[in-house]
């Protein structure tokens, strides 16, 4: 609801069974994420493309602070995606991110054509940000696309 509040536009074709629709973006073929608000935030959604990018099950995604997702060494990746998130916190979303993630292998991807935007109960209270991508690849190891 978000996202389409922000965008305009649906995260994608609901079915108006929320349910089914849940289901939908669990197994969608894209990456759908999400963390919430705490000081440094803890992912607490990944659909299956998530898990399976990140190589990791749902219990393991859902205790990883966010920040983890950027390799620690990468400074400069950090204080960027950083930033990022202050702009989306201010602007509330922005499209076509890209940036260079670390799974839980180790293993380095780069993502393009992401969106990120700030999540709202039914309350309007805020409850942290979603991040969609279409586009990944590995950068060492097999290419891969959605």
């Amino acid at each position: 609801d978000s996202y389409e509040h922000l965008l305009g536009m649906s995260l994608l074709e609901r079915i108006e069974d929320s349910h089914q629709d849940a289901q939908k973006l669990f197994f969608a073929p894209f990456i759908v994420l999400s963390h919430d608000t705490q000081a440094s935030p803890i992912l607490n959604y990944g659909n299956q493309a998530a898990l399976n990018l990140w190589e990791t099950d749902w219990e393991t995604f859902t205790k990883m602070p966010s920040r983890q997702t950027v390799a620690p060494e990468n400074t400069q990746e950090q204080v960027t995606r950083s930033r990022m998130l202050k702009i989306v916190q201010e602007q509330g979303y922005i499209t076509n991110y890209e940036g260079i993630r670390i799974n839980s292998q180790g293993k380095l991807l780069k993502i393009t054509e992401m969106t990120v935007w700030n999540i709202f109960d039914e309350n309007n209270s805020y409850c942290g940000q979603g991040a969609s991508c279409v586009k990944w690849s590995f950068l060492r190891s097999n290419t891969k696309s959605a």
